[in-house]
């Protein structure tokens, strides 16, 4: 072989290992690090706070039933069919501490009393047992304040103590837990108790209550579709699979 033949082969050869070198540099450029693609996990779902849409507050207190605060959230939370962000959905407690859920899980508020913003509606959960939350002054008076400047107030289960403790909605039809319509009435007098082994939901004027737990769905949607419209209420259903929840049985 020549000297210019030989030449050739290596101008060759140290073109394609170039090449080679030059493809796996662009491609490691191009590709994620495996902690990008960690870190792009943990934030994407995080929902900044937009001024410019209404906001929901979910109340938590400890022992609180944390499919009443689930079910408000999954609700308000979903976008449009065209992927549109709706509402601001926060929740709120007394302090920034974690509050421990009825079911032992931990959730972490997002404001408290003292930094909460303005709110299109407060939702207002309940406990097993509603002593220790009644007799919080700090949550009633909450509850109170908020009513101030809230344009709709919704409670669940037994969510109607506290709204009966703080007065807001005396004269007004409200529903309770299935079972404690009557012990409500006794306590709070100036309140309408509507009789709960018969009614799930009512509505009075800005007020509406459950009887919670998964019956929580109704309320958050009935307030959905006044938000926004009939179409988007059945959109949500269907992004929940509600249907299949009404029809489990059917096969």
């Amino acid at each position: 072989m020549n000297f210019l033949n030989k030449l050739l082969i290596l101008t060759i050869v140290s073109l394609f290992i170039s090449s080679c070198n030059t493809n796996k540099k662009d491609n490691k450029i191009n590709q994620p690090t495996a902690k990008k693609v960690i870190e792009d996990t943990l934030t994407k779902h995080l929902k900044p706070f937009d001024p410019n849409l209404p906001t929901i507050g979910l109340l938590m207190y400890n022992g609180v039933l944390q499919s009443e605060v689930i079910a408000t959230s999954d609700v308000f939370s979903k976008p449009t069919e065209d992927g549109k962000r709706l509402f601001n959905v926060i929740t709120i407690s007394q302090t920034k501490s974690p509050i421990t859920t009825e079911e032992g899980m931990h959730f972490v508020p997002d404001y408290t009393f003292d930094n909460c913003p303005k709110l299109k509606a407060l939702f207002v959960p309940s406990a097993y047992d509603m002593y220790a939350q009644v007799h919080n002054n700090k949550i009633v008076n909450f509850i109170k304040e908020s009513n101030k400047t809230t344009d709709f107030v919704v409670s669940n289960c037994a969510g109607a103590q506290l709204i009966g403790e703080s007065g807001i909605a005396d004269g007004k039809k409200i529903v309770t837990w299935i079972g404690g319509g009557v012990q409500l009435q006794k306590d709070y007098p100036k309140l309408i108790v509507q009789n709960d082994s018969l009614i799930t939901y009512v509505e009075d004027g800005k007020f509406s209550s459950s009887n919670g737990n998964l019956a929580s769905y109704i309320s958050a949607l009935k307030l959905l579709e006044k938000l926004t419209d009939t179409s988007h209420r059945k959109f949500v259903e269907s992004y929940l699979y509600l249907d299949r929840l009404q029809n489990w049985d059917s096969n």
